[in-house]
């Protein structure tokens, strides 16, 4: 096949894709009357901004890691990031995720967390050395190249801690949930246009039951939806480009490609249109399926009520300049990194508090 013939079959399938995408995007918006959310818990009103501590998020430093030397428990073959469960010398459960996710999602969790929203208690630390590692599987051999050596030390780990109150019961859809046209989901909209968290697949969405709520645990089909704690759970994909690209290395957690992004696309009177998700490289059309589900996600960025846009800008404006320093601290970047991603990210919320 030469090079015309496949720049131009690779335009055909953008086209098919952007048309089915177009038909089919108005149904995913938001509808004017929520469903009925009872006591499903979204987000939370965080009376105590500005005096929340981004450095160690929200576990605190009573659940960081008291030890870099843990052990082995299993690998996790789901998903694009090497993964593996870990316990430390207390026997708590810890889920290590390496590569070009650790440092963004770490960021990501504690501005989530600082405005309401609920996330992972994510810690990030330069090495840690976990004994009685088993041979990677072929499928994360080349990703962890670099990142994993020989003697079991792992470089640039973000440790999310297993909590023994809650309990992962399912995964959440953006466009059809309890909290659909809701002040809170709309804010959490704006959200993943300011952190650029471009992989908004529905699988990246959990539905938590919480232990201290229920007081013991109901198998899925049992549980009452009053009684469940719903998060993005997977932030990792953030900090970097606006959709998703081939390069890995410059689409998460990059600073130049964050500080070369673009915000906000569109404001009319009523609605804010925001550049993230953007629709990802040509390339990636080679997967149809993929591409056009992918679409179908650029609605999140679209359409989002001007008031709430603002009022999310209202929330993030009472975060310091510190607090905002200490989350891009929190997750091992250079002092030189740390301002530029600062400044960009206050940029970004003068622009919605503008709005």
């Amino acid at each position: 096949m030469s090079k015309l013939t496949r720049i131009l079959t690779l335009w055909f399938l953008y086209a098919l894709a952007a048309s089915a995408a177009q038909e089919e995007n108005q149904k995913y918006f938001p509808k004017n009357v929520p469903i009925s959310t009872r006591d499903a818990v979204l987000w939370s009103n965080p009376a105590d901004i500005g005096s929340r501590n981004l450095y160690y998020g929200p576990g605190g430093e009573e659940d960081a890691p008291s030890t870099t030397k843990f052990t082995y428990d299993k690998e996790d073959l789901n998903g694009t990031s090497p993964k593996f469960d870990i316990r430390d010398q207390n026997g708590v459960k810890w889920r290590v995720k390496l590569g070009e996710e650790a440092r963004p999602e770490t960021v990501a969790t504690r501005l989530l967390w600082a405005v309401g929203y609920f996330a992972n208690e994510d810690y990030f630390l330069p090495t840690i050395h976990v004994e009685g590692m088993q041979p990677v599987s072929r499928k994360r051999r080349k990703r962890v190249r670099g990142l994993i050596d020989a003697d079991g030390t792992m470089h640039n780990v973000r440790l999310k801690r297993y909590s023994k109150n809650e309990k992962k019961v399912g995964t959440w859809q953006w466009h059809l949930n309890p909290f659909t046209g809701t002040r809170e989901l709309n804010g959490l909209r704006v959200m993943m246009a300011l952190i650029n968290n471009w992989d908004l697949k529905d699988e990246n969405n959990a539905i938590y039951a919480e232990k201290e709520l229920r007081g013991d645990w109901q198998n899925k089909d049992g549980l009452d939806a009053s009684e469940t704690v719903y998060m993005v759970s997977d932030v990792g994909a953030s900090f970097g480009t606006t959709g998703r690209v081939r390069n890995r290395a410059v689409a998460k957690g990059n600073v130049n490609s964050y500080r070369n992004s673009k915000f906000i696309r569109r404001v009319t009177p009523d609605y804010v249109d925001f550049y993230v998700p953007a629709r990802e490289a040509l390339v990636f059309a080679v997967n149809p399926k993929e591409f056009i589900a992918r679409l179908h996600l650029r609605w999140i960025g679209r359409r989002v009520p001007r008031t709430e846009a603002r009022w999310m800008g209202q929330l993030l404006a009472q975060l310091s300049r510190d607090q905002i320093h200490d989350a891009f601290r929190a997750a091992g970047y250079s002092p030189e990194e740390v301002d530029v991603f600062r400044d960009i990210l206050e940029k970004r919320i003068t622009e919605l508090n503008d709005l």
